[in-house]
């Protein structure tokens, strides 16, 4: 039967968790008493019942081939194998043992998440009144569906973020609020108080929520929304005491640790298993083994502190006195150094009168300098005055003027003679100057000249231009010329 939990859903705890626990209703109390039989029935012991029972279920099974996915593996030091199968579409399991007697081969095949198949027969542990399944072989069935859906949870969650090193927070020191999530009667929060208050004197704010079983996700969802709404709350503690892989599979719940992940204030992963790490535990920005480590990391320990605080004093002290004989040492080799403060003075003014009086003569010197530039500066501006520049402009400009005019005479003079002389050239050249002396040009109707008599045809018409304009002409014969015998024209 399921515990109930009374009382608020928030508590302050002090050294010792208070017990609000409702206890136990005993089985059967609700039905009326059986009425006594005349004859009294036989009365049995438990282990005569165990062995009836155990004798049932062995004479009707036999060796069956059970398929289911492993949970919960432990090897026990003796050899045995302790384990719990697991139907991967309903809500149904069984617990199996496999001794030491079995093969090694088929051993190595169970793990949790398994997906197996258990050859063997079911049976009655006698000590514990237990129905379990005894193996004999294991053969495999692949990877269970239980473990795969984990897997793709953890893959997608961390493809998101939730798991990133870089946005886990750094713990609070000291804190003086810290929240805790996780059952009002279990062992785990006894032992983070005890811890806690063994080691400092923080406030513990218990958030009562059911770890283990169904809804016992969302019951931890819930307690942390109660603890996200109290300001004072610097860090929360979500875990439980340990268990099996079952036992922690509501830490693995996809709302739960985004919920983690996304928590106001830094949360510390304290399930108490070190084999077994659920996703709570990457996605807390801390993660403890157990609630008492939690504690610890969290809690820092008033007797360590004093001692440290002790020592440091120890070496503050030392490093002060030892400073301070430095600083004296170094104090009195100046002070012999430096000798009488008068004698150090008078060496100072006399230094400072040598200084003055050099700064003095360097002043004069600069100025009697400032004073020869500023002069020659102005017998410079004075020759540059825009009268006298203007007038001796106007002088040049007159000599320039003359000058320029004879230039441009001379060369005037040049030009009309090279000229003359090119006309000259020219007019030899031209076949004008030949036709003034009686010669002609003929030429046909294209206006070609004619250079051969055979170049043109009898009836042809031609132009022939003579020095004083042009002659319209029809050739009324060709002649060939005469080879020129005198060797020249005489007339």
């Amino acid at each position: 039967m399921q515990r109930r939990e009374s009382g608020p859903a928030l508590s302050f705890h002090g050294a010792s968790v208070p017990d609000d626990v409702a206890g136990y209703q005993p089985l059967g109390s609700s039905y009326p008493a059986r009425p006594e039989a005349p004859d009294e029935p036989e009365v049995i012991s438990v282990a005569a019942l165990d062995q009836r029972l155990r004798r049932v279920v062995e004479g009707a099974s036999q060796d069956v081939r059970v398929l289911g996915e492993v949970g919960g593996f432990r090897l026990h030091a003796s050899g045995h194998a302790y384990f719990t199968l697991k139907d991967e579409r309903e809500d149904a399991c069984i617990d199996c043992v496999m001794y030491k007697t079995a093969s090694p081969r088929a051993r190595k095949l169970l793990a949790d998440g398994a997906r197996v198949v258990l050859i063997g027969r079911a049976t009655v542990y006698v000590p514990r009144g237990k129905l379990q399944f005894s193996v004999s072989d294991v053969r495999p069935a692949g990877r269970g569906a239980l473990l795969e859906a984990l897997e793709r949870l953890k893959q997608k969650l961390a493809g998101e973020g939730v798991f990133a090193a870089e946005r886990k927070r750094a713990l609070p020191v000291d804190p003086a609020v810290i929240g805790v999530v996780t059952s009002g009667s279990g062992a785990a929060i006894h032992d983070i108080v005890t811890v806690s208050y063994r080691r400092g004197a923080p406030r513990i704010l218990l958030a009562r929520a059911t770890v283990q079983g169904p809804g016992a996700a969302q019951s931890m969802a819930r307690a942390l929304d109660q603890l996200a709404r109290v300001p004072e709350v610097e860090v929360v503690i979500l875990g439980r005491g340990g268990g099996s892989a079952e036992d922690l599979s509501a830490f693995n719940d996809e709302a739960l640790v985004r919920k983690v992940a996304s928590f106001p204030v830094p949360v510390v992963s304290a399930v108490g298993h070190e084999v077994d790490v659920t996703l709570t535990d990457l996605a807390a920005d801390a993660r403890a083994a157990t609630p008492s480590q939690a504690a610890e990391m969290l809690v820092a320990d008033r007797m360590e502190r004093r001692m440290q605080l002790r020592h440091l004093y120890i070496r503050i002290a030392r490093a002060t006195r030892a400073a301070i004989e430095r600083r004296r040492a170094v104090v009195d080799r100046l002070a012999r150094s430096i000798g009488s403060p008068a004698d150090v003075l008078a060496a100072r003014q006399q230094k400072l009168d040598e200084l003055t009086s050099k700064l003095e003569r360097a002043q004069e010197r600069a100025t009697s300098r400032r004073k020869e530039e500023l002069a020659e500066l102005e017998r410079r501006l004075a020759a540059r005055h825009p009268r006298a520049v203007i007038a001796g402009a106007r002088a040049a400009t007159g000599t320039l003027e003359v000058r320029l005019v004879a230039a441009e005479r001379r060369r005037v003079e040049r030009l009309r003679t090279t000229l003359g002389r090119h006309a000259a050239r020219l007019d030899a050249l031209s076949p004008l100057g030949v036709l003034a002396r009686g010669y002609a040009i003929a030429t046909t109707a294209s206006g070609r000249a004619v250079r051969d008599a055979k170049e043109v045809a009898v009836g042809e018409a031609i132009t022939v231009r003579v020095h004083e304009g042009q002659i319209r002409a029809e050739v009324t014969a060709v002649l060939e010329s005469a080879p020129d015998a005198g060797g020249g024209d005489n007339g």
